[in-house]
């Protein structure tokens, strides 16, 4: 499944009683507080936040070269998206 970034209370984390099949049991508070979520081959692998008209991705585990870059390149597209065209940055940060 390709990286998707989904918004805060997106159906997908929300939408199911049992969410095992999206999210590991360790980050299933993430689903209720509200945080934004990176999808990496269909499973939350990361939050991720704007700021300064930068996409922050915090992983949740490590990533391969191959997801990284994945994440990079939609974080790129969704940056450019939320302003208009005038940024394309993503940082992948620590937690």
């Amino acid at each position: 499944a390709p990286v998707r970034f989904l918004p805060a209370f997106d159906n997908a984390v929300l939408g199911y009683h049992d969410r095992t099949r999206i999210i590991d049991d360790a980050h299933r508070g993430l689903s209720v507080t509200g945080a934004r979520v990176v999808l990496v081959d269909g499973r939350v692998a990361a939050t991720w936040d704007v700021e300064g008209g930068t996409v922050l991705v915090s992983p949740l585990r490590r990533f391969s070269r191959a997801e990284r870059d994945s994440v990079a390149e939609q974080g790129q597209a969704l940056a450019s998206f939320l302003s208009g065209g005038d940024s394309e940055r993503v940082e992948l940060v620590s937690r």
